[in-house]
């Protein structure tokens, strides 16, 4: 049973948003964050991060596929939610997010990705065997056309969805922030402020996400790091977390200026409950040491063995920061009663269904399906061509 302290109604004992939704904002900001940084390349013609293009675009559609996963889970009768396509009810923000996750996935992301690799997809229809032929004849759609006007197109058309989806990864993320700003009844989350953090904070774990991973792809792969790539990724990254903490602070300063009826409570929660995962985790470790780390790779001149190590160490923490923020709104906001007069604790479970294990699972589970989407639709430009021709018949 949960502790209380202080006074609170039996409804406000336990918790009813668990660390599954604590994963679902989080998961959705690394998609976010990851189809930002690809447009960087197809939108903002930011050239040197050309080589995680499309490893960004394959890393975003790996973990969307699994976003919905954690409020399947949540939900009591996880069968139902198709109802919300049946009967749409607009008012809804969290109605509406079944139409936005649709929209992005079906309309946006697949398609731009099927846009990009269209060509490959072709030239592995023709060279491959088995049943990777028959897939691959599947993905091409029909359509086999790959002249130099067809695949003109094909760029054109993709640039276009790609400056759609820029606002529609923000919708994506977004609206979650907007959900939590908009309860009114609670001050910890009710600030205008949180759909812009949110988003940000987005931007800065999807970032930070993809250079890890092409870090690690490249090691494994025994090929040389592109610096070039990932030094211009990390100064992204630094900028971007630059305007997301200073958005914090700026919340954080507003609040202890306005010092209204639940300042108080707040004040007891960030000393106390939260000391711990937002001071220690989410600000010190999480924030200020990768902003620091990072900073001083512009400032002075270091190897790139070294350069390396501080970006694995600052994208590491940065993850670790970005999901110490969302448990500090997700469960932060639910520890202390209506009244400020009580507060409760959060105690998660190991093996149920909402707890940490199949947390741990959700968090993996889409490094799974990007390793499958990578062997299946290859990001690096002569890993696809060597593969195609290993594949091809012997005459």
């Amino acid at each position: 049973m949960p502790g209380v302290e202080g006074f609170m109604y039996p409804n406000e004992v336990s918790l009813y948003w668990s660390v599954l939704i604590v994963l679902y904002p989080y998961i959705t900001g690394l998609v976010a964050g990851a189809f930002i940084l690809a447009s960087l390349v197809r939108v903002f013609r930011v050239e040197a991060v050309g080589p995680t293009y499309r490893l960004a675009l394959l890393t975003a559609l790996a973990f969307l596929i699994v976003a919905p996963m954690p409020l399947q889970l949540h939900l009591g009768h996880p069968e139902r939610s198709f109802e919300m396509y049946l009967t749409p009810h607009r008012t809804s923000a969290m109605a509406m997010f079944g139409f936005v996750y649709l929209w992005y996935l079906m309309a946006v992301l697949t398609v731009e990705i099927w846009l990009d690799y269209r060509g490959d997809i072709v030239m592995m229809s023709q060279t491959t065997r088995g049943w990777r032929r028959l897939l691959y004849r599947v993905l091409t759609l029909g359509s086999a056309n790959v002249s130099e006007r067809a695949l003109h197109i094909d760029e054109r058309v993709g640039w276009f969805i790609t400056l759609i989806g820029v606002p529609s990864a923000i919708l994506l993320h977004g609206y979650v922030g907007f959900i939590f700003g908009s309860i009114k009844a609670n001050p910890w989350w009710s600030s205008p402020l949180m759909p812009v953090v949110f988003i940000f904070s987005a931007m800065v774990s999807g970032i930070a996400a993809v250079l890890l991973l092409y870090m690690a792809m490249m090691r494994l792969r025994r090929e040389p790091i592109d610096m070039r790539c990932v030094d211009t990724i990390a100064q992204y990254m630094l900028y971007i977390f630059i305007i997301d903490f200073s958005l914090e602070m700026l919340d954080l300063i507003h609040r202890i200026y306005e010092a209204d009826e639940s300042f108080r409570s707040l004040d007891f929660m960030v000393h106390t409950k939260l000391w711990s995962s937002q001071v220690v985790l989410q600000i010190c470790i999480g924030t200020l040491v990768p902003i620091v780390l990072v900073g001083l790779v512009q400032v002075t001149r270091l190897s790139s063995a070294v350069r390396k190590r501080i970006y694995a160490i600052s994208g590491s923490l940065t993850l670790i920061g970005v999901l110490a923020m969302r448990w500090n709104v997700v469960i932060g906001g639910q520890l202390f009663s209506k009244s400020f007069l009580g507060y409760t604790t959060y105690k998660m479970g190991l093996a149920t269904r909402e707890g940490l294990l199949v947390s741990i699972a959700l968090i993996i589970l889409p490094l799974f399906i990007l390793a499958a989407l990578v062997k299946l639709l290859p990001p690096w430009p002569q890993k696809r061509q060597e593969a195609a021709a290993a594949s091809a018949p012997a005459h």
